[in-house]
Protein backbone atom coordinates (compact mmCIF):
# COMPACT_ATOMS: atom_id res chain seq x y z
CA UNK A 1 0.00 0.00 0.00
CA UNK A 2 1.62 3.57 -1.10
CA UNK A 3 1.72 5.69 1.69
CA UNK A 4 0.81 9.36 1.77
CA UNK A 5 2.15 12.61 3.83
CA UNK A 6 -0.28 14.02 6.99
CA UNK A 7 -0.83 17.44 7.85
CA UNK A 8 -3.18 17.65 9.92
CA UNK A 9 -3.51 14.99 12.47
CA UNK A 10 -6.05 16.55 14.60
CA UNK A 11 -8.65 13.44 14.12
CA UNK A 12 -5.93 10.93 14.70
CA UNK A 13 -6.76 7.93 17.49
CA UNK A 14 -3.68 6.27 19.27
CA UNK A 15 -3.81 2.48 18.36
CA UNK A 16 -0.52 1.91 20.59
CA UNK A 17 1.52 4.81 22.32
CA UNK A 18 4.84 2.31 22.31
CA UNK A 19 5.06 2.34 19.19
CA UNK A 20 3.94 5.83 17.81
CA UNK A 21 0.71 3.87 15.85
CA UNK A 22 -2.46 6.00 15.07
CA UNK A 23 -5.97 5.44 13.15
CA UNK A 24 -6.94 7.98 11.24
CA UNK A 25 -10.60 7.90 9.50
CA UNK A 26 -10.34 7.71 5.34
CA UNK A 27 -12.14 10.98 3.85
CA UNK A 28 -12.63 9.60 0.40
CA UNK A 29 -14.99 10.92 -1.92
CA UNK A 30 -15.87 10.36 -5.99
CA UNK A 31 -16.87 13.23 -8.34
CA UNK A 32 -18.30 12.59 -11.45
CA UNK A 33 -18.61 15.20 -14.13
CA UNK A 34 -20.88 14.65 -17.09
CA UNK A 35 -19.62 15.05 -20.86
CA UNK A 36 -21.10 16.67 -23.32
CA UNK A 37 -21.52 15.17 -26.56
CA UNK A 38 -19.13 16.14 -29.28
CA UNK A 39 -20.57 17.37 -32.40
CA UNK A 40 -17.53 18.33 -34.36
CA UNK A 41 -15.04 15.63 -35.62
CA UNK A 42 -11.62 15.54 -34.27
CA UNK A 43 -12.73 17.62 -31.08
CA UNK A 44 -12.17 16.11 -27.51
CA UNK A 45 -11.96 17.38 -24.02
CA UNK A 46 -8.98 16.92 -21.80
CA UNK A 47 -9.59 15.17 -18.60
CA UNK A 48 -6.12 17.30 -16.88
CA UNK A 49 -8.00 20.18 -17.65
CA UNK A 50 -11.42 19.25 -16.05
CA UNK A 51 -9.48 17.75 -13.10
CA UNK A 52 -7.81 21.78 -12.58
CA UNK A 53 -11.17 22.67 -12.94
CA UNK A 54 -12.60 20.44 -9.93
CA UNK A 55 -9.48 21.40 -7.83
CA UNK A 56 -10.40 25.11 -8.90
CA UNK A 57 -13.99 25.30 -7.70
CA UNK A 58 -12.83 23.58 -4.14
CA UNK A 59 -10.15 26.02 -3.93
CA UNK A 60 -8.86 27.52 -0.96
CA UNK A 61 -9.20 24.12 0.32
CA UNK A 62 -7.63 20.97 -1.43
CA UNK A 63 -7.28 17.42 -2.28
CA UNK A 64 -4.93 15.48 -0.44
CA UNK A 65 -4.79 13.15 -3.70
CA UNK A 66 -7.01 13.28 -6.57
CA UNK A 67 -6.98 10.50 -9.47
CA UNK A 68 -9.43 9.32 -12.35
CA UNK A 69 -10.51 6.12 -11.80
CA UNK A 70 -12.80 5.92 -15.00
CA UNK A 71 -13.13 7.60 -18.27
CA UNK A 72 -15.68 7.06 -20.64
CA UNK A 73 -16.79 9.28 -23.75
CA UNK A 74 -20.38 9.98 -21.27
CA UNK A 75 -18.45 11.05 -17.96
CA UNK A 76 -15.25 10.99 -16.05
CA UNK A 77 -14.85 9.63 -12.51
CA UNK A 78 -12.14 11.11 -9.84
CA UNK A 79 -11.81 9.80 -6.79
CA UNK A 80 -10.49 12.22 -4.43
CA UNK A 81 -8.88 12.37 -0.73
CA UNK A 82 -8.82 14.94 1.75
CA UNK A 83 -7.11 15.44 5.47
CA UNK A 84 -10.34 15.29 7.14
CA UNK A 85 -14.01 14.50 7.47
CA UNK A 86 -15.25 17.97 7.70
CA UNK A 87 -13.40 18.91 4.75
CA UNK A 88 -15.48 16.12 2.91
CA UNK A 89 -18.55 17.93 3.86
CA UNK A 90 -17.23 21.43 2.78
CA UNK A 91 -16.33 20.06 -0.74
CA UNK A 92 -19.51 18.23 -1.17
CA UNK A 93 -20.80 21.70 -0.67
CA UNK A 94 -18.64 23.20 -3.48
CA UNK A 95 -18.89 20.41 -6.37
CA UNK A 96 -22.31 19.20 -5.89
CA UNK A 97 -24.70 19.71 -8.41
CA UNK A 98 -22.48 22.39 -9.36
CA UNK A 99 -21.53 22.87 -13.28
CA UNK A 100 -18.21 23.43 -15.10
CA UNK A 101 -18.00 26.05 -18.58
CA UNK A 102 -14.68 25.03 -20.58
CA UNK A 103 -13.25 27.32 -23.21
CA UNK A 104 -14.16 26.17 -26.61
CA UNK A 105 -17.83 23.97 -25.55
CA UNK A 106 -21.50 25.56 -25.18
CA UNK A 107 -22.51 23.27 -23.06
CA UNK A 108 -21.64 23.04 -19.54
CA UNK A 109 -20.28 19.84 -17.98
CA UNK A 110 -22.50 18.77 -14.90
CA UNK A 111 -20.67 18.01 -11.58
CA UNK A 112 -21.99 15.58 -9.38
CA UNK A 113 -20.37 14.28 -5.90
CA UNK A 114 -20.62 11.82 -2.95
CA UNK A 115 -18.83 10.61 -0.13
CA UNK A 116 -17.31 7.02 -0.61
CA UNK A 117 -18.81 4.06 1.33
CA UNK A 118 -16.63 2.01 2.84
CA UNK A 119 -15.95 -1.38 1.45
CA UNK A 120 -15.54 -3.07 4.99
CA UNK A 121 -17.10 -6.26 6.39
CA UNK A 122 -19.92 -5.62 8.72
CA UNK A 123 -20.95 -7.87 12.07
CA UNK A 124 -24.38 -8.97 9.75
CA UNK A 125 -21.40 -10.36 7.38
CA UNK A 126 -19.40 -12.42 9.77
CA UNK A 127 -22.39 -13.49 11.75
CA UNK A 128 -24.07 -15.03 8.46
CA UNK A 129 -20.70 -16.30 7.19
CA UNK A 130 -19.73 -18.64 10.53
CA UNK A 131 -23.92 -19.38 10.44
CA UNK A 132 -24.30 -20.85 6.99
CA UNK A 133 -20.34 -22.46 6.64
CA UNK A 134 -21.08 -26.20 6.96
CA UNK A 135 -17.59 -27.32 7.78
CA UNK A 136 -16.81 -24.44 11.05
CA UNK A 137 -17.39 -24.93 14.18
CA UNK A 138 -17.83 -22.17 16.92
CA UNK A 139 -16.60 -23.87 19.96
CA UNK A 140 -13.29 -24.24 18.25
CA UNK A 141 -10.57 -21.64 17.75
CA UNK A 142 -10.08 -20.28 14.18
CA UNK A 143 -13.33 -21.65 13.00
CA UNK A 144 -15.11 -18.57 14.64
CA UNK A 145 -15.03 -14.93 14.46
CA UNK A 146 -12.46 -14.30 16.61
CA UNK A 147 -9.61 -14.01 13.91
CA UNK A 148 -8.77 -10.64 11.62
CA UNK A 149 -6.66 -10.70 8.68
CA UNK A 150 -4.66 -7.72 7.86
CA UNK A 151 -2.67 -6.64 4.55
CA UNK A 152 -0.36 -4.12 3.91
CA UNK A 153 1.08 -3.52 6.96
CA UNK A 154 4.20 -1.26 6.78
CA UNK A 155 7.53 -3.88 7.48
CA UNK A 156 9.41 -0.97 9.65
CA UNK A 157 6.26 -0.32 11.98
CA UNK A 158 6.26 -2.94 13.63
CA UNK A 159 9.94 -4.03 13.67
CA UNK A 160 11.63 -4.48 17.23
CA UNK A 161 13.73 -1.12 18.29
CA UNK A 162 17.13 -3.58 17.91
CA UNK A 163 15.74 -5.68 15.05
CA UNK A 164 16.71 -5.54 11.85
CA UNK A 165 14.61 -2.37 10.33
CA UNK A 166 12.88 -4.19 7.54
CA UNK A 167 11.77 -7.50 9.40
CA UNK A 168 8.31 -7.34 10.95
CA UNK A 169 7.95 -8.86 14.45
CA UNK A 170 5.34 -10.89 15.92
CA UNK A 171 5.32 -10.07 19.68
CA UNK A 172 5.32 -5.72 18.62
CA UNK A 173 2.11 -6.78 16.58
CA UNK A 174 0.84 -8.70 19.17
CA UNK A 175 1.50 -5.21 21.61
CA UNK A 176 -0.23 -3.01 18.78
CA UNK A 177 -3.34 -5.44 18.56
CA UNK A 178 -3.68 -6.00 21.91
CA UNK A 179 -5.73 -2.88 22.59
CA UNK A 180 -8.73 -4.51 21.61
CA UNK A 181 -8.82 -7.07 23.76
CA UNK A 182 -6.03 -10.36 25.10
CA UNK A 183 -4.77 -11.93 22.15
CA UNK A 184 -4.31 -15.50 21.49
CA UNK A 185 -2.13 -15.93 18.76
CA UNK A 186 -0.49 -13.79 15.95
CA UNK A 187 0.80 -15.02 12.74
CA UNK A 188 3.64 -13.39 10.14
CA UNK A 189 3.34 -15.45 7.00
CA UNK A 190 6.60 -13.83 5.68
CA UNK A 191 8.53 -14.89 9.06
CA UNK A 192 7.88 -18.74 8.48
CA UNK A 193 10.89 -19.16 5.89
CA UNK A 194 8.55 -22.73 5.17
CA UNK A 195 5.74 -20.60 3.27
CA UNK A 196 7.45 -19.51 0.63
CA UNK A 197 4.34 -19.23 -1.46
CA UNK A 198 2.89 -17.17 0.89
CA UNK A 199 5.77 -15.39 0.86
CA UNK A 200 5.94 -14.98 -2.88
CA UNK A 201 2.33 -13.77 -3.05
CA UNK A 202 2.13 -11.42 -0.35
CA UNK A 203 5.65 -10.16 0.26
CA UNK A 204 5.12 -6.54 -1.89
CA UNK A 205 7.21 -3.33 -1.81
CA UNK A 206 5.19 -0.11 -1.47
CA UNK A 207 6.96 3.23 -2.52
CA UNK A 208 7.19 5.26 0.01
CA UNK A 209 11.07 4.97 1.56
CA UNK A 210 11.40 1.53 -0.44
CA UNK A 211 10.33 -0.69 2.63
CA UNK A 212 8.15 -4.17 2.48
CA UNK A 213 4.65 -4.42 3.31
CA UNK A 214 3.27 -7.87 4.88
CA UNK A 215 -0.18 -9.62 5.83
CA UNK A 216 -0.62 -11.31 9.63
CA UNK A 217 -3.21 -12.88 11.59
CA UNK A 218 -4.62 -11.62 14.80
CA UNK A 219 -6.53 -13.92 17.15
CA UNK A 220 -8.59 -12.99 19.84
CA UNK A 221 -9.15 -14.87 23.03
CA UNK A 222 -12.61 -13.51 23.40
CA UNK A 223 -15.65 -12.69 20.32
CA UNK A 224 -15.42 -9.15 21.86
CA UNK A 225 -11.89 -8.51 21.25
CA UNK A 226 -12.33 -9.20 17.55
CA UNK A 227 -15.46 -7.11 17.32
CA UNK A 228 -13.88 -4.12 19.08
CA UNK A 229 -11.15 -4.51 16.54
CA UNK A 230 -12.88 -4.97 13.60
CA UNK A 231 -15.38 -1.93 14.97
CA UNK A 232 -12.78 0.49 15.36
CA UNK A 233 -10.96 -0.75 12.13
CA UNK A 234 -13.69 -0.19 9.86
CA UNK A 235 -12.99 3.52 7.45
CA UNK A 236 -9.64 3.96 9.19
CA UNK A 237 -6.15 4.30 7.65
CA UNK A 238 -3.03 3.19 9.85
CA UNK A 239 -0.50 6.41 10.88
CA UNK A 240 2.36 6.66 12.02
CA UNK A 241 3.74 9.62 13.73
CA UNK A 242 7.86 9.70 13.89
CA UNK A 243 9.88 11.37 16.35
CA UNK A 244 10.38 14.80 14.65
CA UNK A 245 6.62 14.76 14.69
CA UNK A 246 6.25 14.33 10.91
CA UNK A 247 3.29 11.91 10.05
CA UNK A 248 2.70 9.52 7.09
CA UNK A 249 -0.60 6.93 6.71
CA UNK A 250 -1.15 4.00 4.53
CA UNK A 251 -4.36 2.19 4.05
CA UNK A 252 -4.69 -1.66 5.00
CA UNK A 253 -6.87 -4.39 4.03
CA UNK A 254 -8.90 -5.69 7.37
CA UNK A 255 -11.01 -8.82 6.73
CA UNK A 256 -12.17 -11.47 9.04
CA UNK A 257 -10.71 -15.09 8.48
CA UNK A 258 -12.20 -17.66 6.95
CA UNK A 259 -9.69 -20.29 6.18
CA UNK A 260 -9.12 -21.34 9.77
CA UNK A 261 -6.04 -19.89 9.65
CA UNK A 262 -5.30 -20.05 12.85
CA UNK A 263 -7.43 -23.05 14.11
CA UNK A 264 -5.58 -25.82 16.06
CA UNK A 265 -6.07 -28.39 12.85
CA UNK A 266 -4.33 -25.68 10.75
CA UNK A 267 -1.09 -24.67 13.25
CA UNK A 268 -1.19 -28.60 13.50
CA UNK A 269 -0.96 -29.47 9.93
CA UNK A 270 1.92 -26.09 9.08
CA UNK A 271 3.60 -27.50 11.90
CA UNK A 272 3.46 -31.21 10.39
CA UNK A 273 4.68 -29.69 7.25
CA UNK A 274 7.10 -27.70 8.44
CA UNK A 275 8.84 -30.58 10.14
CA UNK A 276 8.66 -32.41 6.81
CA UNK A 277 9.92 -29.15 5.37
CA UNK A 278 12.95 -29.35 7.76
CA UNK A 279 13.53 -33.29 7.13
CA UNK A 280 13.28 -32.64 3.51
CA UNK A 281 15.65 -29.33 4.27
CA UNK A 282 17.73 -31.64 6.35
CA UNK A 283 17.48 -34.47 3.60
CA UNK A 284 18.76 -31.82 1.04
CA UNK A 285 21.17 -30.27 3.13
CA UNK A 286 22.75 -34.07 3.58
CA UNK A 287 22.71 -34.54 -0.26
CA UNK A 288 24.35 -30.92 -0.83
CA UNK A 289 26.71 -31.87 1.72
CA UNK A 290 28.00 -35.11 -0.14
CA UNK A 291 27.48 -33.86 -3.34
CA UNK A 292 29.96 -30.88 -1.56
CA UNK A 293 32.29 -33.42 -0.88
CA UNK A 294 32.19 -35.29 -3.74
CA UNK A 295 33.19 -32.37 -5.54
CA UNK A 296 35.51 -31.22 -2.80
CA UNK A 297 37.09 -34.70 -3.75
CA UNK A 298 36.58 -34.42 -7.16
CA UNK A 299 38.12 -31.03 -7.27
CA UNK A 300 41.14 -32.64 -5.06
CA UNK A 301 41.91 -35.54 -6.97
CA UNK A 302 41.59 -32.78 -10.16
CA UNK A 303 43.93 -30.44 -8.50
CA UNK A 304 46.99 -33.19 -7.45
CA UNK A 305 46.20 -34.37 -10.66
CA UNK A 306 46.72 -31.29 -12.32
CA UNK A 307 49.73 -30.42 -9.51
CA UNK A 308 51.10 -33.95 -10.67
CA UNK A 309 50.98 -33.30 -14.42
CA UNK A 310 52.64 -29.91 -13.56
CA UNK A 311 55.40 -31.60 -11.29
CA UNK A 312 55.87 -33.77 -13.98
CA UNK A 313 56.01 -31.09 -16.60
CA UNK A 314 57.97 -28.84 -14.47
CA UNK A 315 59.96 -31.55 -14.07
CA UNK A 316 60.44 -32.19 -18.00
CA UNK A 317 61.10 -28.44 -17.74
CA UNK A 318 64.09 -28.53 -15.37
CA UNK A 319 65.57 -31.58 -17.34
CA UNK A 320 65.36 -29.55 -20.41
CA UNK A 321 66.98 -26.97 -18.71
CA UNK A 322 69.44 -28.89 -17.49
CA UNK A 323 70.64 -30.07 -20.37
CA UNK A 324 70.57 -26.84 -22.07
CA UNK A 325 72.56 -25.67 -19.35
CA UNK A 326 74.81 -28.42 -19.60
CA UNK A 327 75.21 -28.04 -23.25
CA UNK A 328 75.69 -24.46 -22.81
CA UNK A 329 78.45 -25.44 -19.98
CA UNK A 330 80.06 -27.53 -22.12
CA UNK A 331 80.00 -25.06 -25.05
CA UNK A 332 81.68 -22.28 -23.12
CA UNK A 333 83.99 -25.13 -21.23
CA UNK A 334 85.36 -25.37 -24.73
CA UNK A 335 84.98 -21.84 -25.75
CA UNK A 336 87.08 -21.29 -22.96
CA UNK A 337 89.25 -24.23 -23.39
CA UNK A 338 89.81 -23.45 -26.95
CA UNK A 339 90.18 -19.92 -26.01
CA UNK A 340 92.97 -21.29 -23.38
CA UNK A 341 94.27 -22.71 -25.62
CA UNK A 342 94.77 -20.86 -28.14
CA UNK A 343 96.02 -18.03 -25.75
CA UNK A 344 98.46 -20.91 -24.49
CA UNK A 345 99.69 -20.97 -28.13
CA UNK A 346 99.89 -17.90 -28.60
CA UNK A 347 102.05 -17.29 -25.30
CA UNK A 348 104.29 -20.33 -26.48
CA UNK A 349 104.53 -18.75 -29.89
CA UNK A 350 105.88 -15.62 -27.97
CA UNK A 351 107.93 -18.27 -25.78
CA UNK A 352 109.88 -19.46 -28.47
CA UNK A 353 109.94 -16.00 -30.39
CA UNK A 354 111.41 -14.70 -27.03
CA UNK A 355 113.77 -17.92 -26.90
CA UNK A 356 114.78 -17.95 -30.58
CA UNK A 357 115.08 -13.41 -30.38
CA UNK A 358 116.88 -14.44 -27.05
CA UNK A 359 119.27 -17.18 -28.77
CA UNK A 360 119.79 -14.91 -31.87
CA UNK A 361 121.12 -12.51 -29.75
CA UNK A 362 122.84 -14.90 -27.50
CA UNK A 363 124.44 -15.95 -30.85
CA UNK A 364 125.12 -12.60 -31.99
CA UNK A 365 126.87 -12.18 -28.31
CA UNK A 366 129.12 -15.63 -29.14
CA UNK A 367 129.89 -14.16 -33.10
CA UNK A 368 130.73 -10.93 -31.16
CA UNK A 369 132.89 -12.52 -28.52
CA UNK A 370 134.11 -14.52 -30.89
CA UNK A 371 134.85 -12.10 -33.30
CA UNK A 372 136.40 -10.04 -30.24
CA UNK A 373 138.62 -12.94 -29.53
CA UNK A 374 139.48 -13.68 -33.41
CA UNK A 375 140.11 -9.69 -33.55
CA UNK A 376 142.31 -9.86 -30.51
CA UNK A 377 144.11 -13.24 -31.63
CA UNK A 378 144.55 -11.62 -34.98
CA UNK A 379 145.92 -8.07 -33.43
CA UNK A 380 148.01 -10.31 -30.49
CA UNK A 381 149.12 -12.45 -33.74
CA UNK A 382 149.68 -9.43 -35.61
CA UNK A 383 151.35 -8.05 -32.71
CA UNK A 384 153.60 -10.80 -32.25
CA UNK A 385 154.70 -10.86 -35.63
CA UNK A 386 154.97 -7.53 -35.57
CA UNK A 387 157.46 -7.93 -32.30
CA UNK A 388 159.14 -11.07 -34.31
CA UNK A 389 159.70 -8.52 -37.38
CA UNK A 390 160.43 -5.99 -35.27
CA UNK A 391 162.86 -8.01 -33.38
CA UNK A 392 163.98 -10.00 -36.97
CA UNK A 393 164.55 -6.26 -38.56
CA UNK A 394 166.89 -5.45 -34.96
CA UNK A 395 168.59 -8.77 -35.23
CA UNK A 396 169.51 -8.15 -39.03
CA UNK A 397 170.33 -4.80 -38.06
CA UNK A 398 172.97 -5.62 -35.43
CA UNK A 399 173.72 -8.02 -37.37
CA UNK A 400 174.41 -5.87 -40.58
CA UNK A 401 176.21 -3.32 -37.67
CA UNK A 402 178.23 -5.95 -36.84
CA UNK A 403 179.07 -6.60 -40.57
CA UNK A 404 179.72 -3.16 -40.35
CA UNK A 405 181.74 -2.87 -37.85
CA UNK A 406 183.99 -6.11 -38.82
CA UNK A 407 184.39 -4.13 -41.95
CA UNK A 408 185.17 -0.87 -40.24
CA UNK A 409 187.82 -2.87 -38.97
CA UNK A 410 189.31 -4.29 -41.28
CA UNK A 411 189.13 -1.27 -43.22
CA UNK A 412 190.44 0.74 -40.55
CA UNK A 413 194.51 1.05 -39.59
CA UNK A 414 195.70 1.20 -35.73
CA UNK A 415 192.48 -0.63 -35.09
CA UNK A 416 192.91 -1.96 -31.24
CA UNK A 417 189.59 -3.58 -30.07
CA UNK A 418 188.12 -0.59 -29.06
CA UNK A 419 185.18 0.81 -31.08
CA UNK A 420 185.61 4.14 -32.91
CA UNK A 421 183.83 7.23 -30.34
CA UNK A 422 181.22 8.19 -33.15
CA UNK A 423 180.41 4.32 -33.19
CA UNK A 424 180.29 4.26 -29.34
CA UNK A 425 177.82 7.46 -29.23
CA UNK A 426 175.83 6.16 -31.77
CA UNK A 427 175.14 2.57 -29.75
CA UNK A 428 174.67 4.39 -27.27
Amino acid sequence: MMTTIVHDTTEAVCLCQEYNLFLKPIAKMTVSVALPQLKLPGKSISNWEVMERVKAMVAPEQFSALRISKSTMDFIRFEGEVENRTVVKILLAKLDGKSIKLSGFTDILKVRALENKMDFPTRYDWDSFFRDAKDMNDTVPGERPDTIHLEGLPCRWFTQPEGPPDRPSETVLSTVFECFGPVRHVDIPMLDPYREDTLDKNFNTFTFGGHLNFEAYVQYQEYDGFAKAMDILRGMKLMFKGEDGKAVACNIKVTFDTSKHLSDAALKRRQQERLKLQELERQREEQKRKEKEEEEKRKEDERKQKEAEEDEKERKRGERIRKREQKLREREERRILKKVKKRQEEEQKKLQMKIATEERRLLLAQRNLESIRLIAELLGRAKAQKEQEQEKARAEREEHEKEELARQKESWPGWSGSKPAGESRRRS
